[in-house]
């Protein structure tokens, strides 16, 4: 069984800022897949399974908001038995330009606030996507504004058509077992080194 959790917020005043990458992206994972999310109050969660290739995988959008995302994480891994390593976590990631994708296995949180839960309830093996989300308006905004910020129609539009494709991709590496630490640029349009 594998587990795949989006970092985002829950109410819907957060629909399309940057903080909401993770579920984005989820959403559209599920929805490939003809799955539909059902709030799990036990997991504090909104809760969608698919099976991919003979392999259960469960889709996470926990409620507890980004900062207390641990708290869904640790909830989901106790009821189910699922190790960390089968654990991947979809995030907005405030270091990284717009359009430029990371995939990367355990470490530390870099500053963000919901891997910091996570790994504070025993998730520092967890595998990340990490998608970026700075622009230029990042040095002139306070972190928690930018984060909590909407993306433009041109970003929504980046995001979906070009980004969201490429991190479903990845996202079928690691329940396939290829998952590995790489990196995607849309300025390069290329792998970067």
């Amino acid at each position: 069984m594998k587990l795949i959790i989006g970092l985002g917020n829950p109410e819907t005043r957060y629909n399309n800022t940057r903080h909401n990458t993770g579920f984005v992206c989820i959403d559209a994972f599920a929805k490939e897949h003809d799955a539909s999310f059902k709030l799990k109050e036990k997991f504090k969660s909104f809760i969608a399974e698919v099976s991919i290739d003979g392999e259960k995988v469960l889709l996470a959008k926990p409620v507890t908001f980004y900062n207390a995302s641990g708290h869904s994480f640790r909830a989901l891994i106790d009821f189910y038995k699922i190790e960390p390593e089968d654990v991947l976590v979809v995030h907005d990631e405030l270091s990284l330009p717009f359009g430029t994708v990371r995939n990367r296995i355990g470490g530390s949180d870099a500053g963000n606030n919901g891997i910091k839960s996570i790994n504070a309830d025993g998730g520092t093996q967890t595998s990340r996507i990490r998608v970026g989300v700075a622009n230029e308006h990042r040095a002139v905004t306070e972190a928690v504004d930018f984060v909590l910020g909407k993306f433009s129609k041109s970003e929504v539009t980046t995001l979906h058509e070009s980004l969201v494709p490429k991190i479903m991709k990845s996202i079928e590496s690691f329940i396939s077992g290829s998952f590995e630490p790489t990196s995607f640029s849309l300025a390069l349009d290329q792998p970067e080194e």
